[in-house]
C-alpha cells in the first residue's frame, strides 16, 4: 500500500511540474532566448517536482513487490 502511495504521490508531483514547465514555455514566443528560459526554470521551485516526481516513481516501482 505504501509503494502505491508514492507511486502516486510522484505521478502527481511529475504532472504538476511538466504542466508549470509547459506553462514558462509561453515566454519563449515573448523573445526569451533558451538559455534565459532554463535559467529562468532553474530559479523555480515548482519546476523541481517534474524530477522529484519521476524519482519516487522509479524508486515505488523498483521495490514494489514481484509476485
Amino acid at each position: 500500500m505504501g509503494m502505491l502511495f508514492l507511486f502516486l504521490l510522484g505521478f502527481g508531483l511529475a504532472v504538476a511540474g511538466g504542466v508549470t514547465t509547459i506553462a514558462y514555455m509561453n515566454f519563449l514566443p515573448a523573445g526569451i532566448s533558451w538559455y534565459e528560459f532554463f535559467i529562468f526554470i532553474q530559479n523555480r521551485p515548482e519546476c523541481y517536482f517534474l524530477p522529484a516526481g519521476f524519482i519516487m516513481m522509479a524508486i515505488a516501482l523498483y521495490r514494489y513487490p514481484n509476485t
